[in-house]
């Protein structure tokens, strides 16, 4: 999937040569007893690699991984914890563990390990000169348990294979970086799926670009045809194996291929100065899905200093500083709200207009036609009619409208054109409006004056500087603190509930600017002012896509309020459970289940301190407008403190997540949170309630438990049959399969044979893959004595 340009290269060869490094001295095996740490490192025996731990910037927390021991630029190939960052406050090891495999260990705690099978007390881990890790025997160096060749991050070096193990199951692909700065997996992928052809992909769900190996080179890169003077490229499949791969003719030459933050597979040289890239595939930046994020228009730029993102009218970024790191997937968001839907009281209102935005292409997303419809006036009719709508398009193709957020629109030159719908304000114009401004702007500058005088008279009489009390004062990380006043202004003094649960009940509201807000009011909590408002600023830092963001807070007498961004799609429970949700589909149900996942592993691992959330279920993964799932309620658990446990263990509907540790009474580890999502996920898969309660008979035997009924199908391989009937029988098995294998690992009785969230999320990436799990006890006595002591 990947060109190596032959004429670029072999130009290119003679500097190359001139500056590779030169072989190394240094150590390339770890053995049993010994311990990398610090700034020790392994160098591959020709002095091309090197493994250590190293850190993206200054206090940055810490990775462990294969750079490029000569380049001075740090160049990172291969990472182990990428979506497990150590803090930069702890001193992160690698060892060889008493199994014979890999760990990292940071504080005593495994933050990763190879996992690996391993069938001798004497292996060692070497660096090898092609930048391979490989876990082996000492005495049988033949004898390989694990690779990191296996498992390629954003890099593909060469002899790497890109591909299937048909025997194994195992996917080898490439994950782009989530940013410059972060390296956790980003949301683009490219792989070789089981009909050979090559593919990237979008969030594991939108394909981009394609290609099909004829034989000689893939169709999408005909340059291919012309071979490499410096390289070869191989296409295998057969009953074994089906992958790609290239290698290279002299070794001294540093070459990588690299699964870019913009979503292109990029072939990078060094010179010996810096790295240039001599290919992009797709060539062009603009195909590449969501590359700019939502209400962005992708422009092709002349050269790599140009913006290609813009943003559209009326729309501005909506963070900078993530733009800043090259990470886009937020887009922009609208300057005015539309009026649609919106409450204005007796105030007279402009309906929303429409912005012609000609000779793009049109986003295919979110796309819906009106067969019925006969002219462009009645189209836009249509479109403003449905408050979701958010442009339309009238051409040869009749009318078209878009709902939510418009993705992958680019400028191509062509016919096309899509009116944007803004807010009637964002588009006035004229002498009236220039004359206002001027008229706002010495207004403005008048009340500037004004309050700066006032200021003096205040700073003269009271000899010093007063600080005036306000209710949106802002903490040290940007939380709101909301006066009780104005939150019961927003809710309608607490009209529009939500819901209800232990902690207290949410309501709905809104702020000044129509921004729609969940507010809970927690009930029982006595904390002080000081203790509350240290416990919100530090939640206030967490922040995770995969995490309800909170918004602010209320802290007044006795009152104690959290605000919260709103999710229009509300709980997973009410799409899994109740006729009147969504029916997800399967590939919304896997990337929900992954998602929790990541939320899971950020606050267990990600955060400075390990928060423990304690009631996963259902109720508390909210889903916004895309369906993205958000963990809620995890900050509950730091507010509440020891009083915690006893809150949560009486909320209605826990107890068919709770872990049988914690229910014994013993203390309580993040594998609590593992247990409970393990439960979810049988949900997911079954559209079922876990708990006994809910089942409507019990068969001998086996009875009618879900996590029994799960774990006897998956020993049987019929795992179609106990997936959600509402999917009517549309669902990837393999996956399916994958979700009960991870679910019921996570289940186990002992927490030290559950993964942690971060290996679950491997797993489900396909980054690792899974043996059978044995059935747990507990689960075993539920079932009988037919299932006991089998593996599921």
């Amino acid at each position: 999937m990947h060109l190596l340009r032959p004429f670029v290269l072999s130009v290119l060869l003679f500097v190359i040569i001139l500056h590779a490094p030169s072989p190394s001295a240094a150590a390339d095996t770890l053995r049993r007893g010994h311990a990398l740490a610090g700034h020790d490192k392994l160098v591959s025996g020709n002095g091309k690699f090197a493994l250590s731990f190293f850190q993206l910037q200054t206090g940055a927390s810490y990775y462990l991984g294969i750079c490029f021991d000569k380049v001075p630029v740090l160049t990172p190939v291969w990472t182990a914890n990428r979506d497990n960052p150590i803090s930069n406050s702890t001193s992160p090891e690698l060892i060889i563990s008493g199994d014979g495999n890999m760990v990292v260990l940071a504080q005593g705690t495994t933050i990763w390990s190879t996992r690996a099978n391993t069938t001798t007390n004497d292996t060692v881990a070497v660096l090898l000169g092609n930048g391979n890790l490989v876990l082996r025997s000492s005495s049988n160096p033949s004898l390989t348990f694990w690779e990191s060749f296996d498992y390629p991050t954003d890099t593909m070096l060469p002899g790497v294979k890109i591909g299937w193990n048909k025997v194994t199951g195992l996917n080898r692909r490439l994950v782009s970086r989530k940013n410059s700065i972060d390296l956790s997996s980003g949301l683009y992928s490219s792989r070789m799926d089981h009909d050979g052809v090559g593919r990237m992909m979008w969030n594991s769900s939108s394909m981009y670009w394609s290609s099909t190996w004829n034989g000689r080179f893939f169709s999408a890169i005909p340059e291919m045809s012309a071979g490499s003077s410096i390289a070869n490229q191989t296409f295998v499949d057969n009953d074994q194996e089906l992958y790609y791969t290239y290698n290279i003719f002299d070794e001294r030459i540093i070459i990588a291929c690299v699964l870019d933050v913009s979503g292109r597979n990029q072939v990078r040289v060094w010179t010996g100065q810096d790295w240039m890239t001599v290919n992009n595939q797709p060539a062009q930046q603009c195909d590449v899905y969501a590359v700019c994020g939502p209400f962005t228009i992708c422009s092709e730029s002349t050269s790599d200093a140009d913006p290609f993102c813009n943003c559209m009218r009326g729309f501005s970024l909506k963070s900078p500083a993530d733009w800043e790191i090259e990470d886009r997937t937020g887009g922009c968001i609208r300057n005015t709200p539309l009026n649609c839907g919106v409450d204005h009281g007796n105030e007279t209102v402009v309906a929303d207009k429409f912005y012609p935005m000609p000779g793009i292409r049109l986003p295919q997303d979110g796309r819906q036609t009106m067969p019925n419809v006969s002219s462009a006036n009645e189209c836009a009719q249509v479109c403003l009619s449905n408050c979701s709508c958010t442009a339309y398009s009238y051409g040869k193709d009749g009318c078209s409208i878009w709902h939510g957020d418009l993705l992958n629109v680019a400028t191509d030159g062509n016919q096309e054109m899509i009116y944007l719908r803004l807010a009637a304000k964002e588009l006035e114009t004229g002498k009236g409006n220039r004359t206002a401004m001027i008229i706002g702007v010495a207004i403005g500058t008048s009340i500037v004056a004004l309050v700066f005088i006032l200021l003096i008279v205040i700073w003269r009489r009271n000899g010093k500087w007063s600080r005036p009390t306000v209710g949106n004062d802002q903490g040290s990380v940007g939380i709101i603190a909301f006066k009780n006043a104005d939150l019961q202004d927003a809710t309608k003094k607490f009209s529009e509930k939500l819901g209800a649960g232990g902690f207290g009940s949410v309501f709905k509201g809104f702020l000044s600017d129509s921004i729609a807000i969940a507010v809970k009011r927690l009930d029982g909590d006595r904390q002080g002012e000081k203790q509350f408002r240290a416990e919100v600023n530090s939640i206030g830092v967490i922040q995770h896509i995969n995490l309800v963001k909170l918004i602010g807070f209320c802290c007044e007498g006795d009152r104690r309020l959290l605000v919260y961004e709103y999710m229009p799609n509300g709980s997973l429970d009410s799409h899994l459970f109740q006729s009147c949700g969504t029916v997800l589909d399967w590939n919304m149900r896997y990337q929900i289940a992954l998602g929790v996942a990541r939320g899971l592993g950020y606050l267990h691992h990600g955060c400075r301190d390990c928060i423990i959330h304690c009631d996963i279920k259902p109720q508390n993964i909210l889903l916004d407008a895309s369906f993205v799932p958000k963990i809620a309620d995890f900050g509950m658990a730091k507010l509440l403190g020891r009083e915690f446990s006893r809150v949560v263990t009486t909320m209605r509907g826990t107890v068919g997540y709770l872990a049988p540790e914690w229910i014994s009474g013993m203390p309580i580890t993040p594998k609590i949170d593992v247990y409970s999502y393990g439960m979810v996920l049988l949900e997911i898969v079954s559209g079922k309630r876990n708990c006994v309660e809910h089942s409507s008979s019990h068969t001998e035997g086996q009875g009618d438990y879900l996590p029994v009924q799960v774990a006897h199908k998956l020993l049987h391989g019929d795992i179609l049959s106990i997936v959600d009937a509402n999917l009517h029988g549309e669902v990837n098995i393999e996956e399916a399969e994958r979700v009960c294998k991870v679910a019921c690992w996570c289940i186990q009785d002992l927490e030290s044979d559950r993964p942690t969230m971060i290996e679950v999320v491997q797993f489900l990436e396909g980054i690792c893959e899974l043996e059978m799990p044995p059935m747990p006890r507990l689960l075993s006595a539920i079932a009988g004595s037919s299932l006991h002591h089998t593996r599921v």
